[in-house]
């Protein structure tokens, strides 16, 4: 099949209660591993790719790869979407390059710029058959140009949300609730508000909700980091039982991208290690490849529920 919306997509998720991984990509081995990982458990999967991510990858050939990954997987539902789309500029170049779902991240501004900034694309992708996913609210943390203090983050307001849809026309939400970006998402207990989801929920039922800074920062990944050279302790993301509650409360896309990144760097690291003299790609990228597959086939099947989804 061509690439999709993921307006399909959430439409099933919402009624079933299962979330779809949207997985961040920036070359062919991470594309490869994540198409490979939903065939084998036969679920839909969002591919997406930051303004930076496109920078370092070009458009043209991210594109190219994506299609590649469409032609051997024709089986599986697969969307590409733009994440943290900076600017209507960057918005409309992914639409006119093929992309079927965009996000317009307005949450730096105040309520009524974002309003305007985020209708302004609606309108545009609408025209072309796109779909757009804004964002209301402000986490925390760093990853790619998103750069918020701690203390700038605020949680979502679940009148503002509906309002905001309403006025904007969005497709679908993503919305503050404690999730944070990077490696770095918790000091002590992992909390998340599902008090405000259950409300903006029940404000924007048809709405598809979407979670970003939701990576797990899985334990084993950091651990063979730092075994084999890496200096990042203390890394902790939201644990696995949380996502998975989330997947089962309304949630419809949970973004993963840290530990996609941990198992890449993990798995090469150790090859270094074990074989200094190592020099061709295809020997360090071939098992990084392998261990970012199974990192993703775990989401799929353990944490969001999308196994066996495809009609």
């Amino acid at each position: 099949m061509p690439l999709v919306t993921t307006s399909k997509m959430f439409e099933k998720s919402m009624k079933e209660g299962y979330a779809i991984g949207a997985f961040n990509v920036n070359n062919m081995e991470i594309i490869q591993a994540i198409v490979d990982a939903a065939a084998r458990q036969k679920s839909p999967v969002i591919l997406q790719a930051s303004s930076s991510a496109i920078k370092y990858a070009r458009v043209n050939y991210l594109m190219k790869m994506v299609e590649a990954a469409v032609e051997e997987h024709p089986e599986v539902p697969i969307a590409i979407h733009l994440d943290h789309g900076p600017d209507f500029e960057t918005c409309k170049m992914c639409i006119d390059a093929g992309f079927t779902s965009v996000m317009i991240d307005g949450s730096k501004y105040d309520f009524e710029e974002n309003v305007a900034i985020t209708k302004k694309v609606v309108e545009y992708a609408h025209q072309k058959g796109v779909v757009v996913e804004a964002e209301l609210g402000k986490l925390a943390g760093v990853e790619d140009e998103v750069n918020v203090d701690a203390k700038d983050a605020i949680y979502t307001d679940p009148d503002q949300a509906k309002e905001f849809v309403e006025r904007t026309g969005c497709d679908s939400l993503a919305i503050a609730i404690g999730t944070s970006h990077g490696a770095y998402k918790f000091k002590g207990e992992a909390k998340l508000r599902f008090d405000i989801l259950k409300q903006v929920k029940e404000k924007i039922p048809n709405t598809p909700i979407v979670l970003h800074g939701a990576s797990t920062v899985i334990p084993e990944l950091v651990q063979m980091c730092n075994e084999y050279g890496g200096d990042i302790p203390g890394a902790k993301g939201v644990p696995d039982e949380m996502l998975n509650e989330a997947s089962k409360s309304g949630v419809s896309k949970i973004n993963v991208d840290t530990d996609l990144r941990l198992a890449m760097t993990a798995s090469i690291r150790k090859v270094f290690a074990e074989d200094p003299g190592a020099f061709d790609p295809r020997k360090y990228l071939t098992p990084a490849r392998d261990l970012i597959s199974q990192a993703v086939e775990h989401k799929i099947k353990d944490v969001f529920g999308s196994s066996n989804k495809i009609d």
